[in-house]
């Protein structure tokens, strides 16, 4: 009897396991399918989010159904004495779900927790200089993205994102496209590709445009995207994620082939919201 039901468990259990994304999708479907945003929290994305004015209303529901989602599995906790109030969280939120509007849950399966600081923070860093010296010091920012499932921005910043949408910069934008670098367990501009996607075709275009933009900087000639970008591959999938998303036109002018691989791969076009 006691080896029949241990057999049971076993089999069950293996049945979980391998259906757990199966199972996880079921529960998930059940918390979140009655819940939606009130009329406050749309009136916060209208007011700050001219993305959201500007889709459909097949995107802006499921814009919306991440939201809930994404506030329902992950922190936003304010450092610094900030206070963390629900725009602030609607914000963050929606800014950081756009990125990932037509892919299905879990959203940013690393992800635990958002501090927030008022402003840019310090953070203090050591370093050798070439005698062996270590030197202690503290470095302005903005944001950070850890592997470990933090993200790290500055509220002000998120706002400043949000105010200027189309000057190619937006915090929230940058630090989860380093997220989603960041799933395959390498931070090196390649994400995990959507279906369809080839890994070879997405190098060859990806290191033509990074080594494009590092001479463009270099040689001081013109160029879309921001300079940062020049700094290594992730910051260039980041940057690259904000030229995308906020110069639309201008990037599609500028490279249509690398425009194209980031259409494919975000699965939105958005042109259609400017």
């Amino acid at each position: 009897m006691i080896n029949s039901v241990l057999l049971l468990a076993l089999v069950a259990f293996v049945l979980v396991y391998w259906r757990w994304g199966e199972v996880q999708g079921y529960v998930w479907k059940r918390k979140y399918q009655q819940q939606s945003l009130s009329e406050q929290d749309k009136a916060t994305l209208l007011k700050y989010m001219s993305i959201y004015r500007n889709m459909t209303d097949k995107e802006r529901h499921a814009l919306e159904c991440h939201i809930v989602w994404f506030l329902g599995e992950k922190r936003i906790l304010g450092r610094d004495g900030l206070k963390i109030n629900r725009a602030m969280e609607v914000i963050v939120a929606a800014d950081a779900c756009l990125l990932v509007l037509n892919k299905p849950w879990p959203l940013y399966p690393n992800v635990k927790e958002v501090l927030l600081y008022p402003s840019s923070y310090y953070v203090p860093q050591t370093s050798k200089d070439g005698a062996g010296l270590v030197n202690y010091h503290t470095s302005v920012r903005q944001g950070e993205s850890w592997p470990g499932g933090t993200l790290v921005l500055s509220w002000h910043d998120v706002l400043e994102g949000n105010r200027l949408p189309g000057d190619g910069h937006n915090l929230v934008f940058h630090e989860f496209a380093h997220q989603l670098d960041q799933q395959t367990g390498h931070t090196n501009g390649t994400p995990e590709l959507s279906k369809g996607q080839d890994y070879k075709e997405w190098g060859k275009v990806f290191q033509r445009a990074y080594s494009n933009l590092k001479s463009h900087v270099a040689y001081q000639m013109p160029h879309v995207i921001h300079s940062y970008g020049a700094t290594n591959e992730a910051e260039f999938f980041a940057v690259l994620t904000e030229t995308f998303i906020e110069k639309p036109h201008e990037l599609r002018n500028y490279d249509p082939e690398l425009y194209g691989l980031l259409h494919q791969y975000y699965q939105f076009n958005p042109s259609n919201w400017v």
